[in-house]
């Protein structure tokens, strides 16, 4: 059964904007347009593909015809790429990955693929596979070594954070040591509620499951921020925190305790030989930082 090409990427292009109207900007044709090429791919198919809303989202079948349309796309560049004469034609590749590999190395890997654009999922470790399992995103940096079911995993090496607060916020709250029933009453940061480095790290040290009061603040330098002026405790990026251990401007909770997270890049199979240009550049960047 041969599919529309443009049919095809109109369809990537509303899961990718999560809007009719967006898709039609992007594309530079008009809404009604965008309808008219969806309403026959749906014909041709014989099912939906779009789940109306806002966002609109694809359906199962959507979601799998729009995973086969962005690789179509990456393997003509990658063609274009190897034959003279040919002038690549830039796509779209939706890649999941955690908030603090985005502040500290995926940016320098993005930048050293330019023929390529990048549509950001930003998410926990430990959940951004699901992107991947769905079938929403063609790679993603997760915490799971595991590879996802048609995916090939590449380890990057381990990111290494520090428990850490101001001295005038230890000083406070942990007087008689970092103690279960101190860190129970202490408040902490956290980044959003998939994250659970915090209470992964309690739990290391004190053999008990802690709920603290949280502050919740999801944005890494915001987070940081937190720490410094003493709002709450929590676990930063060594690269991050590394400078302001430096100057005294924070502490470690319990010196010499770090909390190791590795991570991998996981990408489809059927993308895996057009992506090699990001997976290497990826690995390159992740070396950089990571340790491991």
């Amino acid at each position: 059964m041969q599919l529309d090409p443009d049919h095809l990427a109109t369809l990537a292009a509303i899961l990718r904007c999560g809007s009719f109207d967006g898709a039609a900007a992007e594309l530079s044709i008009t809404p009604p347009a965008v309808s008219q090429r969806i309403r026959a791919l749906e014909e041709r198919i014989g099912t939906t593909l779009i789940e109306r809303g806002s966002p609109s989202r694809g359906t199962e079948t959507g979601r799998r015809l729009a995973r086969h349309a962005e690789a179509l796309a990456l393997l003509e560049q990658d063609l274009a790429r190897d034959i003279s004469g040919l002038s690549p034609a830039r796509s779209t590749v939706r890649i999941a990955t955690n908030a603090d590999s985005l502040a500290l190395w995926v940016i320098p890997a993005l930048a050293e693929v330019p023929d390529m654009l990048f549509d950001l999922v930003i998410d926990d470790q430990d959940h951004s596979g699901d992107w991947l399992k769905r079938g929403d995103v063609a790679g993603a940096i997760t915490a799971h070594a595991t590879p996802i079911r048609g995916c090939n995993a590449t380890p990057l090496g381990a990111l290494r954070y520090v428990a850490c607060a101001a001295p005038g916020f230890i000083a406070r709250h942990f007087a008689d040591g970092v103690t279960a029933p101190a860190l129970r009453a202490a408040p902490a940061l956290r980044f959003n509620l998939k994250d659970r480095l915090q209470q992964e790290w309690m739990r290391r040290h004190t053999g008990q499951d802690i709920t603290p009061a949280w502050h919740q603040i999801a944005a890494v330098d915001a987070f940081n921020q937190a720490a410094l002026h003493g709002l709450g405790w929590g676990l930063i990026p060594e690269p991050l925190a590394a400078p302001l251990l430096q100057t005294g401007q924070l502490r470690e909770l319990i010196p010499g305790t770090p909390h190791d997270v590795p991570l991998y890049w996981q990408v489809s199979r059927l993308m895996a030989a057009p992506l090699k240009p990001l997976t290497r550049a990826l690995r390159q960047s992740a070396a950089q930082v990571l340790i491991g």
